[in-house]
């Protein structure tokens, strides 16, 4: 049987035909590369997410998306730190703990490494462009940049996808203070981490860059693989 994928989801004001209403939704491309590396994708609705829904899961993946609220790692909120969804926090803090509670394999996207770093101690640096010598991670509204990382030897990233590989970034935050239990092991040329993974799991991995956009799926192959 395929293994069972739980994804976040967002919750926004969403227009399609007549209708323009609050709705639950993800972008395609996650549902596609979890189905195209096996496993049967079940999206986690915002605000209904309940650890008994996640034991009954047999991996899990946060995806993507808004400001994590900076009430939640002790901060107040910067200027460029406008967008915040805090009942998706909510509900995908309940996912990861439960998911971290039971060893479910687990796949970490972009806002979802962020918050992974955040529910297990660590804080997050709220506007790259402001830190000196961050480059470009963020181009533009419904844009990629195109980065190389680097992984740490010895690790999953780097068996997963060797000593470089090229990435696809849209983010203006970033880690800053690592959680315990996380350990760096990507980064991009300007330094800012880009992959951390947890030792001693099944399958415990963040990435801040997008695996989902284009045709790369190592990383969700890997993650359906644990599962």
């Amino acid at each position: 049987m395929r293994p069972l994928i739980g994804i976040s989801t967002y919750r926004e004001l969403a227009q399609w035909g007549t209708w323009h209403v609050p709705a639950v939704l993800l972008p395609a491309s996650y549902a596609d590369a979890v189905a195209q590396a096996g496993g049967e994708p079940v999206l986690l609705p915002t605000g209904a997410v309940s650890a008994e829904v996640v034991a009954r899961l047999d991996g899990l993946v946060v995806a993507g998306g808004a400001d994590v609220d900076p009430a939640r790692y002790g901060q107040p909120a910067g200027p460029h730190t406008a967008v915040v969804r805090p009942e998706r926090d909510e509900s995908e803090l309940v996912a990861l703990e439960a998911a971290l509670d039971r060893d479910l394999p687990l796949l970490a996207i972009c806002r979802g490494m962020q918050l992974l770093n955040v529910a297990l101690g660590g804080d997050l640096l709220q506007h790259l462009p402001d830190v000196e010598g961050a480059g470009t991670h963020d181009p533009g509204p419904g844009l990629y940049e195109q980065r190389e990382v680097r992984t740490e030897p010895g690790t999953r990233l780097h068996r997963l996808l060797g000593p470089t590989a090229p990435v696809a970034c849209h983010h203006h935050q970033a880690i800053d203070r690592i959680a315990p239990g996380l350990t760096p092991t990507a980064w991009a040329e300007d330094g800012v981490v880009e992959g951390v993974e947890a030792a001693g799991r099944r399958f415990c991995l963040g990435v801040q860059w997008h695996p989902e956009e284009g045709t790369d799926h190592r990383l969700f192959a890997a993650h359906v693989a644990a599962c």
